[in-house]
């Protein structure tokens, strides 16, 4: 009996010692990021900083990505649509933040407790590790998604690119580190998160006629596809360039280059 106990808490620390490994090499990849913010000057065009401005699928030297399966109307549906704005100065993600206000302030009802049965760790969860880009639009002029969302007590560390949110209180499973629209999807279980759990966590409304303060009809573009299912329903999907927007004008979808941003 006693070598059967000592063999399975063997097992155990082997496995935690695993995990702790397999999240000091993500702390230390986040690190050497933004450390090569210090000696490199940004890009603002080019490879080095990647948004296209365009219609569905097309990405400035990365291939399309396809809308996730749901139902989808081609872009063409909603008619003319207005030219998207040029993109903001590269993040310490490699992605442009937009010069606009934020659509809304991180909440401080979300404070730790679960949200929509998604948790706050006091360290990020690596099993499932993705990443959306979110664009928000309201009557044509774009809104930031701001830093910090899902990471109470956010904390930032200043990078020569800006303001990156490494430290809080815990980590929500879906969270912002930079006010660039990347929301990473950091989860201990390999599951299909939504925009609606997204904006639960952000502690804003989010309906077919309401985003945040935002009202009017809200219209969800998903990888240069229009997606026809309630807003909250919108799939996170891996490496997918998801567009919010509010009233009108509609804009033509931005189409965010992953391969640049190293995610």
């Amino acid at each position: 009996m006693g070598g059967r106990v000592s063999e399975r808490s063997t097992r155990e620390s082997r496995r935690l010692a695993a995990q702790q490994a397999r999240l000091a090499r993500e702390r230390r990849r986040r690190r050497l990021r933004l450390a090569a913010w210090g000696g490199a000057a940004l890009v603002v065009a080019g490879a080095g900083l990647g948004i296209g401005l365009g219609v569905a699928g097309s990405s400035s030297g990365s291939a399309p990505v396809a809308a996730p399966s749901g139902s989808y109307q081609a872009l063409s549906t909603l008619g003319g649509l207005a030219a998207a704005p040029s993109p903001g100065s590269g993040g310490p993600e490699n992605v442009p933040v937009p010069a606009a206000p934020a659509l809304a302030g991180t909440a401080a009802s979300t404070a730790g407790q679960a949200v929509d049965g998604i948790g706050c760790q006091t360290s990020e969860q690596t099993l499932f590790h993705i990443h959306t880009h979110l664009t928000i639009f309201v009557n044509g002029q774009q809104r930031q998604v701001p830093a910090g969302i899902g990471i109470p007590a956010a904390a930032a560390t200043q990078t020569p690119a800006g303001p990156f949110v490494d430290s809080g209180r815990c980590f929500y499973w879906l969270h912002t580190h930079a006010a660039d629209g990347i929301i990473h999807i950091e989860s201990p279980v390999k599951r299909t998160y939504t925009l609606g759990e997204f904006f639960d966590e952000w502690g804003q409304p989010l309906s077919a006629g309401q985003a945040g303060p935002a009202r009017g009809k809200v219209t969800v573009i998903v990888n240069g596809q229009v997606f026809n299912g309630s807003p909250r329903d919108a799939p996170l999907g891996s490496h997918e360039n998801l567009q919010l927007e509010v009233g009108t004008p509609l804009v033509a979808p931005e189409t965010i280059n992953w391969s640049a941003t190293g995610l």
